[in-house]
């Protein structure tokens, strides 16, 4: 099967983002800055050639995958698989929030205990070990869909993040030590059935200079 190349865009930034607010399954919009960057990214975009645009079905990515689609002319297709890691009760709360009313499995959490479970809130939380095989695998599917295409995939930090060691082979217990930053570009290709990381963190079309010169 030929390979298709994935680029897979974190979503812009919202109001929780920039305050440190978890957002895993809650439905929150791009702010100001979240739509200048998606703006900024889809001008970087619009003159690679895409064949499909894929989006988490939360709106902070689809307004982003939207940005690109318009000057592409093309549709966004939605799929929930590429949705943020679900984390139960801890979703909408501050950082520090959840330190405070659950320590002890905030403390696992930040161990990087990769099965450990957090309660479960208004939805039904997520291991990480079992966000990392549902978003994965969303990935490979859809670059068996296009097999020699290149794919746009709007998704979120812990996404990438899945992507990044899938591609690497690092093991889900090591901490994070690489950066998944808002509306940047990361290249992957998918080779025999396997994430292949080719680029990591494009963000020079952030650049305040690139925002001011859109209209």
């Amino acid at each position: 099967m030929p390979s298709t190349r994935i680029l897979l865009i974190r979503h812009g930034e919202t109001a929780w983002n920039a305050e440190r607010r978890l957002q895993g399954h809650i439905d929150i919009a791009l702010n100001a800055e979240g739509k200048r960057q998606a703006a900024a990214l889809a001008l970087a975009l619009a003159g690679e050639q895409v064949d499909a645009i894929i989006s988490s079905d939360l709106q902070r990515a689809h307004q982003t995958a939207t940005a690109v689609a318009r000057l592409h002319a093309m549709p966004v297709h939605t799929d929930p698989g590429l949705r943020e890691r679900c984390y139960g009760a801890f979703e909408g709360l501050l950082y520090a929030e959840i330190e405070q009313r659950y320590p002890a499995e905030f403390a696992a959490w930040q161990a990087r205990d990769v099965d450990s479970r957090v309660p479960d809130g208004e939805r039904k939380a997520e291991t990480f070990r079992q966000f990392f095989q549902r978003s994965t695998a969303s990935i490979i599917a859809w670059g068996h869909k296009y097999p020699g295409g290149t794919l746009a995939l709007v998704a979120h930090g812990g996404v990438l993040e899945c992507a990044y060691r899938a591609a690497l082979a690092l093991s889900l217990e090591t901490p994070r030590t690489f950066k998944v930053m808002n509306a940047s570009i990361n290249r992957f290709t998918i080779e025999e059935g396997k994430l292949v990381l080719d680029s990591w963190g494009e963000v020079a079309h952030l650049r305040q200079g690139a925002l001011d010169e859109l209209p």
